[in-house]
C-alpha cells in the first residue's frame, strides 16, 4: 500500500450489509484456550492479521500444532485445527516442555537461532505479549520475550507483580516494570490475589486464563474498579466452553478459578465488533445511511457491541437482533446530539466515538480513558492533535478528553493536511470515516491497519457501491 491514502467522500446516503473479519479479542484468547487443552479444538472464523498472527507464531514455537484446513473446511486461513496440549510433557501435567524453551533476541527484535530453537518477535501484540507472559510461567525452563520500541513503552507491571506473588520468577532486562521479559517456569502456584484497578483488563484475563493449572486454582479479589469489565466478562465465557466454570461474585469484586484442565472444542470467531463500529459509525454520520452488520447481534461476547447503542443515545436509529446489528442515520437537518459517557467498558471504541463527535452538535465528553495512554501510541494525545488539525476544541482533563466540532458546520478539512497515524490501526480507521463526509482526507501510513483488519479500506469502498 502507498504511504499516504486518500479518502473519497460519498455522493450521498449508502446502504449496505457487512460481515467484518473476525475478532481479534475472541481469536487471541481461543488461541491460548485451544493450546492448553487436551486434545485438538476446531476454530472457525478467526482473524488473518498481525496481532492474532504473532500469537500463532509464538504458540507454534511452543510445540502446538496448528493447521489451516480444520475438518469439513475449504481450507481458508481463518479455519484452524489446533492440537492441544501446550501443559504436557514435564514432570507435572500443567507445565511447557523443556524442549519448547524459548530464547528471544533482545538486541535487534529479530528471531534467534542458538539451541532451543528460534523464538518469534511479538511485534506490537500487547494481547499476545500479556497473555504468553502468564502462559510461559506456567513452563519448564526459560523464557525471553520482547516486541518492538513501542511495546517496550508500555507497562507490564501490573501483570509481573500478582504473577510473582503467586511464585513467578520474572526478570525485566530493561527498564522495571516495561518489556523486555526474562521467565524462567515453574515455580508458579495457586492461591489467592487482591488486585488493584489495572490499566487494561488483559492483565485480568491473562492470569484467568493460566488459573486451572495452578496448584488449587486461583482466587482475584478486586479492591476498586475493574477496567473493562466486558473483556473479563468474555473471557470467562469462553473457558466455560472450554470446560472451566469459574465462580463469580455478582458485584464482580471477587472471581474464583478450580483447579482443572480445559478440554477441546469447536468455536466459531464472531466478527470483530471493534472493526464493525466503524461502519456503523459511517451509516450515522451519513444521513439517511442504513449499515447491517451480519453476525454480531445482542447475544455477542463482545462488550464492544454496545456502541450501536452509543450512536443511538446520539440521535442515530439502532435494531438489534440476536444476530445482526443495524444502524440508520438521522435525516440531514436532525444531526446527532453530543453525549457525556464513561467508556470505561468500550475504551477501544473512544477513537470511533471521536470522529463521530465531530459530526454532533455540541460537545462530546468521554469519561475514564486513561488507558488510551498505554495503548499502540498514546490515544489520547493522538486525538487530541489530529482532531485539532481539523478545526476541533479539544480538551483534556485528567482521564476524561472532550471534543467541540468546528463552530462552521459547513467546516472543511484545511488543504494539505495528513492525519499522522502514529503506527495505530484505529488511529487510521477512526480518522478515515471524517473522509466519508468531508473531501480532502488523506491518511498516513494506510497498512497500518493490518495490525487487526488488512481489508479495512476495501471494507470501506463498498459503501460508495
Amino acid at each position: 500500500m502507498t504511504e499516504t491514502y486518500r479518502i473519497e467522500p460519498l455522493t450521498g446516503p449508502f446502504e449496505a450489509s457487512l460481515r467484518p473479519p473476525g475478532s481479534k479479542s475472541l481469536t487471541n484468547r481461543v488461541l491460548l484456550l485451544a493450546a492448553l487443552a487436551d486434545g485438538t479444538s476446531e476454530l472457525n472464523g478467526v482473524l488473518d492479521a498481525d496481532d492474532p498472527a504473532r500469537m500463532r507464531e509464538a504458540l507454534v514455537e511452543l510445540g502446538i500444532k496448528i493447521d489451516e484446513r480444520a475438518p469439513g473446511s475449504p481450507g481458508s486461513p481463518n479455519d484452524l485445527k489446533v492440537q492441544g496440549g501446550l501443559l504436557t510433557g514435564s514432570e507435572r501435567a500443567g507445565h511447557v516442555s523443556e524442549k519448547s524453551h524459548q530464547s528471544f533476541e533482545l538486541s535487534q527484535g529479530k528471531t534467534s537461532g542458538g539451541a532451543g530453537g528460534g523464538g518469534v518477535h511479538l511485534g506490537n501484540a500487547g494481547t499476545a505479549y500479556r497473555f504468553l507472559t502468564a502462559a510461559c510461567c506456567l513452563g519448564k525452563g526459560t523464557f525471553e520475550l520482547d516486541g518492538i520500541a513501542r511495546m517496550r513503552k508500555r507497562p507490564i507491571a501490573q501483570l509481573v507483580d500478582p504473577l510473582r506473588q503467586l511464585g513467578a520468577k520474572i526478570e525485566y532486562l530493561g527498564q522495571d516494570g516495561y518489556p523486555p521479559l526474562r521467565i524462567t517456569g515453574g515455580t508458579i502456584g495457586g492461591g489467592e490475589l487482591t488486585m488493584q484497578p489495572t490499566l487494561s483488563s488483559q492483565y485480568i484475563s491473562a492470569l484467568l486464563q493460566i488459573a486451572p493449572y495452578l496448584d488449587g486454582g486461583l482466587t482475584l479479589c478486586f479492591e476498586g474498579p475493574v477496567t473493562s469489565v466486558p473483556y473479563v466478562a468474555m473471557t470467562l465465557n469462553l473457558m466455560a466452553m472450554f470446560g472451566i466454570e469459574a465462580e463469580v461474585d455478582p458485584s464482580f469484586t471477587r472471581i474464583h478459578v478450580p483447579q482443572g484442565r480445559y478440554k477441546a472444542a469447536t468455536y466459531n470467531v464472531e466478527p470483530d465488533a471493534s472493526s464493525a463500529s466503524y461502519f456503523l459509525a459511517a451509516a450515522a454520520i451519513v444521513p439517511q445511511s442504513k449499515c447491517t452488520i451480519k453476525g454480531l447481534g445482542f447475544r455477542s461476547l463482545q462488550g464492544d457491541s454496545s456502541f450501536a447503542e452509543v450512536l443511538g443515545q446520539m440521535g442515530a436509529g439502532v435494531v438489534c437482533e440476536p444476530d445482526s446489528i443495524t444502524v440508520i442515520g438521522p435525516p440531514a437537518d436532525q444531526p446527532l446530539e453530543g453525549i457525556d459517557l464513561d467508556m470505561n467498558h468500550i475504551p477501544d471504541m473512544a477513537l470511533t466515538l471521536a470522529t463521530v463527535a465531530l459530526f454532533a452538535k455540541g460537545t462530546t465528553t468521554m469519561r475514564n480513558i486513561g488507558n488510551l495512554r498505554v495503548k499502540e501510541t498514546d490515544r489520547m494525545a493522538a486525538l487530541e492533535t489530529e482532531l485539532t488539525r481539523l478545526g476541533a476544541t479539544v480538551k483534556i482533563e485528567g482521564d476524561d478528553l472532550s471534543i467541540t466540532p468546528p463552530t462552521d458546520p459547513d467546516w472543511t478539512i484545511p488543504a494539505g493536511t495528513v492525519i499522522q497515524t502514529y503506527d495505530d490501526h484505529r488511529m487510521a480507521m477512526g480518522f478515515a470515516l471524517v473522509g466519508l463526509v468531508k473531501s480532502g482526507l488523506i491518511i498516513y501510513d494506510p497498512a497500518c491497519v493490518n495490525k487487526t483488519f488488512p481489508d479495512f479500506f476495501e471494507y470501506l469502498q463498498q459503501l460508495g457501491t
